[in-house]
């Protein structure tokens, strides 16, 4: 971030910033769809109560020359989200040895060698 801006502008980001996240975590989909869903967001009220007019006043505009600054602001927020997550990580276990009375009480998924999905961090 540039440490030129005025602490009021920095503030303005992280809102908008904030918001962008917010309509991301509702609806997990890349540019222009997040638009949309900015937009129904926005005309709802549905972030902190604030409509187009509040958005504005916290860095977010939807008009057309404000497009490439909220593109990039879903980019980041994106870019975020994946290394939140980390990457992904899976391996196979092993088939499990079981005592027959025991095997007989197990369900089915328990009898067999199972996959395992994780996220490495």
């Amino acid at each position: 971030m540039d440490s030129r801006r005025r602490p009021e502008d920095r503030a303005a980001t992280d809102a908008a910033l904030d918001f962008v996240r917010f309509c991301h975590r509702r609806r997990r989909v890349g540019w222009p769809e997040l638009y949309d869903e900015m937009c129904a967001v926005a005309s709802r009220g549905l972030y902190h109560g604030w409509g187009f007019g509040e958005l504005a006043e916290h860095g977010i505009a939807f008009g057309l020359a404000e497009m490439p600054r909220l593109a990039g602001l879903a980019t980041q927020v994106a870019r975020e989200e994946v290394e939140r997550r980390g990457r992904p990580l899976a391996g196979v276990m092993a088939p499990m040895t079981m005592r027959s009375d025991a095997l007989e009480e197990a369900p089915d998924e328990a009898r067999h060698a199972r996959v395992l999905i994780g996220t490495a961090t």
